[in-house]
């Protein structure tokens, strides 16, 4: 059976990928700009609102994972391709770039080498700051077979699957709260976002027909309030003093914030598709591929980019310094990610998955697939 196309995903995988570097980008205002002043407000928002992209990304591999093996057996010689797809493509770029940040540190005389040390933190992704939330994923591909057994066995959750992932994520976190079940990142932190995309993968035909611009409002209106609320919390909370809030209320707002938020961008992704011309959406698609790459790279990147051009005792304000680090990050994620792709082979085992060809994007708007 040949599956249609999800077109949307390449404008949800070029959003999160976007909303990633803004945010290490625009983390430096704590260290630029006086509490309470305007700026350290802006971009404090700027910066807590784009964290929706972690459920962004998480969603993702629900809906492609749902959608991609609602149909076949997880007998023995599927079950080895699978675990075959996510070693070469996950794992093995994963340990890549942990080795690498690894060497970085000890080059900038910031971490010594210790062989223990090193395989702990890669292990547990803690070897840099964004290659946690790989960890995270990694997690996800070793449960997923288990869970799709199971929504297969009972079908009928299909219909709840969304609901189920939230609930199950809430009573993780008032556990782990209550009895500190785990120090390290785990994947139950986040299992309302999965299942939320393993939703809707699974019913992918009627979430497209059912897109409208009320729709795409009114979610739209759910994550800018819980985003708000959010948001302002955390300023409070970090500047200010901590508000006499109950923590189960706290995790409510903020699971709102981004399992809504992701699925408000699911649906906005949903109209450009029908909105944008096909050699648009190819053009989206030849960046969007590289989207893992850019997770692994960019801090590497954002790091000499700020360097070369530092905010502090360049001629100009600060905030058109931070929009240069910004486009120049992105520029050079992507020129670097495609010259891989382009001219060394196996670069899939660097940058993840990529496809046969490497088109450019104006390229693939010309040449639409």
């Amino acid at each position: 059976m040949i599956k249609q196309e999800i077109k949307s995903i390449y404008y949800l995988r070029l959003s999160a990928m976007m909303m990633v570097v803004l945010i290490h980008t625009t983390a430096q205002y704590r260290h630029l700009f006086d509490v309470n002043t305007f700026q350290s407000r802006f971009y404090h928002f700027i910066n807590n609102i784009t964290r929706v992209e972690s459920g962004i990304f998480i969603m993702l591999v629900g809906i492609v994972f749902f959608y991609n093996y609602q149909d076949r057996k997880f007998d023995m010689p599927p079950l080895l391709t699978y675990w075959k797809k996510r070693v070469v493509y996950i794992l093995i770029p994963f340990v890549v770039w942990s080795l690498v940040y690894e060497i970085h540190a000890v080059y900038l005389q910031t971490r010594e080498w210790n062989s223990s040390d090193v395989l702990n933190r890669i292990v547990t992704g803690q070897s840099h700051y964004q290659l946690y939330f790989i960890f995270i994923v990694v997690q996800f591909y070793l449960v997923f077979p288990l869970v799709m057994s199971i929504v297969k066995w009972l079908p009928s959750v299909k219909k709840y699957l969304a609901l189920i992932g939230i609930f199950i994520e809430f009573v993780f976190f008032l556990l782990d709260y209550t009895f500190r079940l785990i120090d390290i990142p785990f994947f139950l932190e986040s299992f309302g976002s999965f299942l939320v995309g393993g939703w809707i993968g699974l019913t992918i035909q009627e979430q497209q027909l059912k897109v409208s611009n009320k729709k795409i409002s009114i979610w739209g209106i759910i994550f800018a309030i819980a985003g708000i609320a959010t948001v302002f919390i955390r300023y409070q909370n970090m500047y200010i003093a901590t508000l006499s809030i109950p923590i189960e209320l706290y995790r409510l707002i903020t699971m709102t914030f981004i399992i809504g938020g992701s699925y408000f961008v699911y649906l906005l992704s949903e109209k450009l598709v029908l909105t944008l011309s096909t050699n648009m959406t190819s053009m989206i698609k030849s960046i969007a591929y590289y989207s893992f790459g850019f997770y692994l790279l960019h801090p590497l990147v954002l790091y000499y980019v700020m360097e070369w051009i530092p905010t502090r005792g360049t001629p100009g304000s600060f905030h058109l310094t931070i929009m240069i680090q910004y486009i120049f990050t992105l520029l050079l994620c992507y020129l670097i990610i495609w010259s891989f792709h382009r001219f060394v082979p196996f670069a899939s085992f660097v940058f993840g998955k990529l496809p046969k060809n490497s088109y450019l994007p104006w390229q693939a708007y010309k040449k639409v697939n």
